[in-house]
């Protein structure tokens, strides 16, 4: 036990050593503005994962394929959130050259690989009102996987302003529901360059069932709920209720 405290106390040294002199070595000659102490301490103090962190999509070392897949289906909510017509795929000349195999249609689908079947579910057509067939993803691995940072990473590549709650935090369903409507149909920050948001639900799987209820209940809510109702106040209230704002939920326990 003392030879490991030695070992990890010389590792210490030695590491601190070598940043002292990259930070020398790296910062130019002292002018007469000096920074304030508080920034110096606080890039001192900063966590290696909050400094090495991935800013960019290209900078994710997670697995590729889940990050495809998460940004395609992002980008099917374009057409409802940027207004942007989604680009019709050309047929392969491969499919062309092939005749249609006289198999059954399950038979078919059993033996497609777990890619083809994604892409078929993220190339399905878009519902009545542009948004896409499946409107919340769902994050699911063990703690240190990189979940949350590919939810922010991707929102903000796609052009959305990312915000985070806690599903565990809120246990109350009135509260619950509150912050879900309020950043999904709220404008994000006042100004020019205002975004929409994209809302992030961290530890969905610590929600009681009342909170995942009315998350369902949002996400199924219908333009056509309550016809009978008259009055411009109420359908004004029922269009304001369909969720035009895409969700990504992240869980530990699937």
């Amino acid at each position: 036990r003392r030879r490991v405290l030695e070992a990890s106390q010389q590792l210490t040294e030695i590491i601190n050593s070598c940043l002292e002199s990259e930070t020398s070595a790296e910062s130019p000659e002292p002018s007469g503005e000096a920074e304030p102490a508080d920034e110096e301490e606080s890039a001192l103090h900063c966590l290696w994962v909050d400094k090495f962190t991935p800013r960019r999509y290209m900078e994710l070392l997670s697995d590729d394929y889940t990050n495809r897949c998460l940004l395609k289906w992002l980008k099917l909510w374009d057409t409802v959130v940027f207004g942007k017509e989604k680009a019709v795929k050309k047929a392969k000349p491969s499919a062309e050259a092939h005749p249609p195999s006289n198999q059954p249609k399950e038979q078919q689908n059993k033996w497609k690989t777990k890619v083809q079947l994604t892409e078929e579910i993220l190339e399905a057509e878009l519902d009545q009102h542009k948004r896409p067939k499946y409107k919340v993803a769902l994050l699911c691995g063990p703690p240190g996987l990189g979940k949350t940072t590919l939810a922010h990473v991707i929102a903000k590549h796609v052009g959305y302003n990312a915000v985070e709650m806690n599903a565990s935090d809120d246990r109350s369903p009135e509260v619950f529901k509150t912050r879900i409507e309020a950043a999904t149909q709220m404008k994000s920050v006042l100004g020019a360059n205002e975004k929409p948001n994209c809302l992030i639900i961290d530890e969905i799987d610590g929600a009681p069932a009342a909170s995942i209820n009315v998350l369902l209940n949002i996400i199924h809510r219908k333009d056509g709920e309550g016809e009978a109702a008259a009055g411009a106040g109420r359908r004004r209230r029922r269009e304001g209720g369909l969720l035009l704002r895409p969700i990504i939920c992240i869980c530990n326990d699937q």
